[in-house]
């Protein structure tokens, strides 16, 4: 018969399953770091030797490291998402930028209207919490503050999604931006019509979900990224209007 006998499972394993959950629904993010030994044994109820053995076949297996003398942290598991080669490859090309833009279009698109179905009433908290921040923020000369909460916001969205696939690929492509790989937000928004503009957009999309309208959740992501892709377009060319006009004006001052 094709039965056996239940083994008890040892204590490391479950500390092992729970600390993976939390990876993978992305609560426990790259670069995080865990609490104490002795803190985290007794938040998890078991044994030092216990969440040892569990910590060690997580960092064997690439999922936390060890930094001398600072503790354990999540391992940056986005790192591997596109090559240092892929990388440049992005910020050197222009087409990159729209297809970029494009790709978030449609996979956020998608999230906004899983996340007006499927997103708890916590959720939808969470992302009217950090709109409320981004309402503050834009009060603030320098655009650094909201910048970063607006990528805060969307990644809430995804989030809110409930898709563990789409939020790691998501994260690996906002780490990006937030290096400059595809464009840097504060040069193209530092336009003051521009940031108000991107704050109304927010709201209407925030209004979306907290309706639990996904259909109007949808059309409020789509409609704002294709004004970022529309506003980076008209800035890149002011940019080269610009090389040209001060070419001209060197000729004409004779330099």
């Amino acid at each position: 018969m094709p039965f056996e006998k239940i083994q008890p499972e040892k204590l490391s394993n479950g500390v092992v399953r729970q600390i993976e959950g939390l990876i993978l629904r992305g609560i426990l993010r790259p670069g995080e770091r865990l609490p104490a030994e002795r803190e985290l044994a007794e938040r998890m109820g078991v044994s030092r030797p216990s969440l040892r053995e569990a910590l060690a076949d997580l960092q064997e297996r690439g999922l936390l490291v060890t930094r001398a003398g600072a503790g354990v942290y999540v391992a940056d598991v986005l790192g591997s998402a596109f090559s240092e080669a892929l990388v440049k490859l992005f910020a050197t090309h222009e087409e990159a930028v729209f297809d970029y833009i494009s790709f978030r279009r449609d996979m956020e698109g998608l999230a906004a209207e899983r996340a007006a179905r499927l997103g708890t009433d916590t959720d939808l908290k969470v992302i009217n919490a950090i709109f409320a921040k981004m309402e503050a923020a834009h009060l603030k000369r320098d655009p650094a503050d909201e910048a970063q909460l607006d990528a805060d916001f969307h990644l809430a969205i995804i989030e809110a999604s409930h898709n563990v696939i789409m939020l790691h690929m998501m994260r690996s492509m906002y780490q990006l931006l937030r290096e400059g790989v595809f464009y840097n937000r504060q040069i193209m928004f530092k336009q003051r019509t521009t940031r108000d503009g991107l704050l109304d957009q927010h709201r209407a999309i925030n209004a979306g979900l907290q309706a639990r309208d996904p259909v109007a959740a949808r059309a409020a992501v789509e409609y704002h990224l294709t004004y970022v892709e529309r506003s980076l377009f008209d800035q890149q060319k002011a940019d080269r209007n610009e090389a040209v006009a001060r070419k001209r004006l060197d000729h004409e001052l004779g330099r």
